[in-house]
Order: structure tokens, then C-alpha cells, then sequence
């Protein structure tokens, strides 16, 4: 977005956007500006009417006349209330309706987007967008636009009001006008550098806390938190000075516009007093304290329109944000359309290269076959591109030449959903929600009951375990699984991963950095959950995979070797026998 646009009052374009997300709900916009149209006459009328009253009646002793204006006065009081209850309580609900709507359309973009876009995004940063932000726009609907359009109509209707009355004190009324508008103009564009960097700042905090609340055992592991704390009070403190330049800013303005107001005031009992004494034709005792009601109705939504531009700025700043990321496409294409009700499960790679980076390629040429049913061992070093091998297979990423078939079939010409639900995967992070075991197993899925889950765990060996926790299938494992050990929190993924029933499974490291009890469970529930399944496993312990029907060895991204675990022991020098060697033959005993 270009400078000027940046700067200006309101982003045309961008808040055309923002409309479009009230257009179901344009009943209720378009009674919310009739209410605004409606309180700008009923706020003037009724100080029109106490003119009145002063002048026609109370002047002239009309006690019955008084009574008709004052029971005048209290029906306009009556539905100038009914309106404002109406313009307040509408004009929130519509910006609640809209934040809703934006705020889905914003998630439902995000999760589609591929793990480049989150490898190179700050999880903080998505989270203020996703929850802060969006909620900083319903301001626009009901603290800032209907706002500032119900304040300039009734700042439209006194000005014709104190014309058509008096032009005289008009005059004085409107010579100290210009003042009150320089000062707001001022006032808004300051204010709108102050709330970009606010929102900046917002941001940054968010993010360092995120990550820090994430990583806080590394923090304390390393004893960082001295330093930790230290980085932390910087950032504190720039979104500390960031807050402190809008109070600055508001601490000028408003007492500025405090004081014009009460030297317009004074002007309007001086001018007016002089006349009214000296009997002048055209200003009466009625008319001063119309122009003093009046005078402070047109002030004062100057002041209030200041403060609603803060709130129209800072929505349209957290808009443009927004906006941003429904404008970034970093989504896997998900284009295929073939209708594919059973799968046998033969897998292909052929001649697949692959980079994360421009430049940086990390798969060169990788070509072999899984046949269906049977399990396909990938060992290496770390970086030699095992890992990403499963990201490939479940279209994490795209590809940068050959191709990954499933059957014969391009995976990119399969509906992207349904070909991830073909695969189920067991990483060795596994990643629990904050929910119970049994939701972490289904994800949600009503499809799957919990005698489908039961049934799945007694049979890979996990019900015993799953069981002995209090509350058992229910429960909770608290924030990523904190509640589970390394090894427990593999079994409910090994579960998570059976109970749908995949044509294709994947192993990332299943087995490691857990004890030897889990890991008998784990290599029990990998004999149950590979039969009959196209299995790839990736692990760096060959103990794990000297039974598989073949296995390949990756070096920097390349297939150096491949066979059954005897052949690639026959290999002299090899890199297979190598890592064997190192593994096992050449172990020391720990004593």
C-alpha cells in the first residue's frame, strides 16, 4: 500500500472490503443510519424547545403554555432515548456480526495455507491477527463510523439551526471554529502514526511471549531467564513508550478544545448579555441559552469525532493488517477432482526433486516404489531429507519436479483432503490440544465413537494403559499433552493414527527418545497397525526396521543405497553397514 493511501483519513478501497462483510446484515446497517439521522433533530429540538419555553412562556408567565413544552420536551427526551438505544445496541451488534464472519473467513484461509507460510511467520503475529485485531475492527461499526456519521449530522442540523436563529452570534460561534478544526486534523494525523506503531508493538509482545511460554523449559534449562526477563522489559517498554505518545497527544488536544469551548461560551453571554440589556431586536434570553446548548452540542462532537477517528484509525490499521493475510496465496494448489472411493495403496516417487529454499535443494532425483502392504524403511543422517519425504507424501509442500503417484495417479490430481485422509501419520513430536485423550485420538470426529476407540486400542495394545489414567479416554492431557510422557504421548498418536483406518502409514522417528517399556507398546502397535497398510518409516534406530520389506538410505538428499536389511550388511564400506556398525558392532558397554 502506497504512502498516501497510508496516510490518508480512510483507506476508500480498503474499507469497501470491509463492507462487503456487512452486506447480509444491511437491515440492520440501514437502521442503525436512520437512528443516526433521527437523534441529530431530536438532540437539537429539545434545546430549540426550552428556547421556546424561556421566551414565549416563561417570560411572558404562560404557565399552561410552559407545561405543553415541557411534556413537549419529555416526549422528544422519550424517543431521543429509544433511538440511542437502538443506534448503540445495533450498530455493536452489526460490528460483532461482522468480526465474526471476518474472523472465520480469516481462519478458514489460514489453515489452508502450506507450512512454508508458518516456517517463516511468527506465531504471535498470526495470533494478534487472528484474535486482537479483528476485534479491534467491530470498533469501526460501534465506536468509530456510526459514530462520526450520527456526530457530523448533528453538527450539520445546529449549524442550519444557529444560522436561521441568530447569524450575529453565529458569527462568534463559528470565528472560533476553524481553531477546534485545525487542533482535530492535527490530532488525527498524529494519533494515526501513534496507533501503527501501537499495533507494531502489540505485536511484538505478543510474539515474544508466545514463543517464550513455548520454549520456557529451554529458558530455565539454559538459566536465561536474567536475560530472558531483560529482553522481555525492552519490548515492554517500546510498547509502554508507543501507549504514552497517544496519551501525550490526547493530554494537548483535549484541553485545547476544553478551553475554546468555554471562551466560545463566554463570548455568547458577553455579546448576548450586552444586547439583551441594551434591548436589541433578534437576541433573547432564550436565544443565549440556545446558543450555549447549542454551541457545546457543535464542540463537542468535534472532540468526540477526534477521539472516534482514533477508534476508525486503529480499526482500519488492524483492517489493512488483516486484509494482508487474506491476500497472501501461499496455499497448496487443490485442484484434483477424480472421485476415488478405494485405494490399493501402491506408492511412487519418481525422479522428485524438492527445496525449501530457491538454490537450496534438498531432494535430488529421489525415485522408488512402495508396493501396496508393504514397508519401506528410510534411514540417514540428520538433514539427509528423510523427513521431508512425508511432507511431499502429504502435500505439505509442492514439489519442484517429477512426480509422487498413488496407484498410478498424480497425488496432486486427488482432492487434497481426501488424500491426507488416506495417510496416517506418527511424528516424533507428537502434538496434543489441550482436550481430552478421546478428542485427541478422533480430532473432533463424530464419525468415530468411543467404542470405535476402545475397540482400536485394545487391539494395538493401549487400552491397559489409556485406562489406568484418572478419568480414562476423558482424560484431560492439559496443553500440547503436558499431562503424558514422551512415550504415552507416541501410543495416543499411534491410536490417533489406526482408529481411521489408512491405506498409508507413516513413521517419523516413532520409536525414539522414549524408554523401553513404551517402547515395546510402540513396536507391538506397529506390528498391529502396519499389516495390510502401504508403511513408510523413517528412524534413525535400524533396530526398528530390520524387518522391513526394503530399505532405503538417503545421504544429502540422494538414495546411495537400497535393499533388505541383509543385503545392505553385504555392502562393503556401505553406508548402511556403516551405521549399523556404529550402532551396534562397535557399541561400548556403559559401565
Amino acid at each position: 500500500m502506497d504512502k498516501k493511501d497510508s496516510n490518508s483519513i480512510l483507506d476508500v478501497s480498503l474499507f469497501k472490503r470491509l463492507l462487503s462483510f456487512a452486506k447480509p446484515y444491511r437491515i440492520t446497517f440501514i437502521l442503525v443510519l436512520v437512528s443516526a439521522v433521527l437523534l441529530s433533530g431530536f438532540s437539537t429540538l429539545s434545546p430549540y424547545l426550552l428556547k421556546i419555553t424561556i421566551d414565549d412562556y416563561i417570560t411572558l408567565k404562560d404557565y399552561d403554555g410552559m407545561l405543553l413544552l415541557i411534556a413537549l420536551m419529555v416526549l422528544t427526551l422519550v424517543l431521543e432515548v429509544v433511538f440511542q438505544f437502538v443506534f448503540i445496541y445495533y450498530a455493536n451488534w452489526l460490528g460483532q456480526h461482522v468480526i465474526y464472519d471476518l474472523r472465520n473467513t480469516l481462519y478458514r484461509h489460514m489453515i489452508q495455507f502450506k507450512m512454508a507460510y508458518y516456517d517463516k511467520s511468527a506465531v504471535g503475529r498470526l495470533v494478534t491477527r487472528v484474535v486482537s485485531d479483528i476485534e479491534t475492527i467491530s470498533g469501526i461499526f460501534s465506536q468509530g463510523l456510526f459514530m462520526i456519521i450520527a456526530d457530523l449530522l448533528k453538527m450539520v442540523v445546529v449549524i442550519v439551526v444557529m444560522w436561521t436563529v441568530s447569524w450575529k452570534l453565529s458569527i462568534i460561534v463559528f470565528s472560533v471554529l476553524p481553531i477546534i478544526l485545525f487542533a482535530t486534523r492535527q490530532f488525527q494525523k498524529a494519533m494515526k502514526s501513534a496507533f501503527d506503531e501501537v499495533r507494531t508493538q502489540v505485536a511484538n509482545l505478543n510474539s515474544f511471549v508466545q514463543e517464550r511460554i513455548s520454549g520456557m523449559s529451554i529458558v530455565q534449562l539454559f538459566g536465561r531467564e536474567s536475560l530472558e526477563s531483560a529482553a522481555f522489559k525492552d519490548i515492554n517498554n517500546k510498547h509502554r513508550k508507543a501507549w504514552l505518545k497517544t496519551v501525550w497527544y490526547n493530554s494537548i488536544f483535549f484541553p485545547i478544545a476544553e478551553l475554546s469551548t468555554s471562551i466560545t461560551i463566554g463570548l455568547l453571554v458577553w455579546f448576548g448579555g450586552l444586547n439583551v440589556i441594551a434591548g436589541s431586536k433578534g437576541i433573547t434570553l432564550g436565544i443565549i441559552f440556545l446558543f450555549i446548548q447549542l454551541s457545546q452540542m457543535l464542540f463537542r462532537p468535534l472532540r468526540q469525532i477526534a477521539d472516534k477517528f482514533n477508534t476508525l484509525q486503529m480499526g482500519m490499521v488492524a483492517v489493512r493488517r488483516v486484509m494482508a493475510v487474506l491476500d497472501t496465496h501461499e496455499s497448496i494448489s487443490n485442484n484434483g477432482s477424480i472421485p476415488k472411493n478405494e485405494i490399493s495403496g501402491n506408492v511412487s516417487f519418481e525422479d522428485v526433486t524438492f527445496s525449501y529454499k530457491e538454490d537450496e535443494t534438498v531432494l535430488h532425483g529421489i525415485s522408488f516404489n512402495m508396493a501396496p502392504g508393504e514397508t519401506v524403511a528410510v534411514v540417514g543422517a540428520t538433514g539427509a531429507g528423510k523427513s521431508t519425504l512425508i511432507n511431499i507424501l502429504s502435500r505439505f509442500y509442492e514439489i519442484d519436479g517429477g512426480k509422487v503417484t498413488l496407484d498410478g495417479v498424480n497425488i496432486e490430481d486427488y482432492d487434497r483432503s481426501w488424500l491426507r485422509k488416506q495417510i496416517g501419520v506418527v511424528l516424533q513430536d507428537v502434538f496434543l490440544f489441550a482436550d481430552t485423550i478421546y478428542n485427541n485420538i478422533t480430532l473432533w470426529d463424530t464419525s468415530i465413537s468411543e467404542d470405535d476407540v476402545i475397540a482400536a486400542a485394545k487391539k494395538i495394545g493401549v487400552h491397559s494403559f489409556v485406562s489406568s489414567l484418572p478419568e480414562g479416554y476423558h482424560f484431560n492431557v492439559k496443553e500440547r499433552g503436558g499431562m503424558l510422557s514422551t512415550g504415552q504421548r507416541q501410543l495416543i498418536a499411534f491410536l490417533r493414527a489406526y482408529v481411521i483406518q489408512p491405506k498409508i502409514l507413516v513413521l517419523d522417528e516413532a520409536t525414539s527418545s522414549i524408554d523401553t517399556h513404551a517402547e515395546k507398546l510402540i513396536q507391538k502397535a506397529t506390528k498391529e497397525i502396519t499389516k495390510g497398510k502401504t508403511s513408510l518409516v523413517i528412524a534413525h534406530r535400524l533396530a526398528t526396521i530390520q524387518r522391513a520389506d526394503s530399505i532405503i538410505v538417503l545421504d544429502k538428499g540422494r538414495i546411495v543405497e537400497s535393499g533388505t536389511h541383509s543385503e545392505l550388511l553385504k555392502i562393503a564400506g556401505g553406508h548402511y553397514k556403516n551405521l549399523y556398525e556404529v550402532q551396534f558392532v562397535n557399541a561400548e558397554p556403559i559401565v
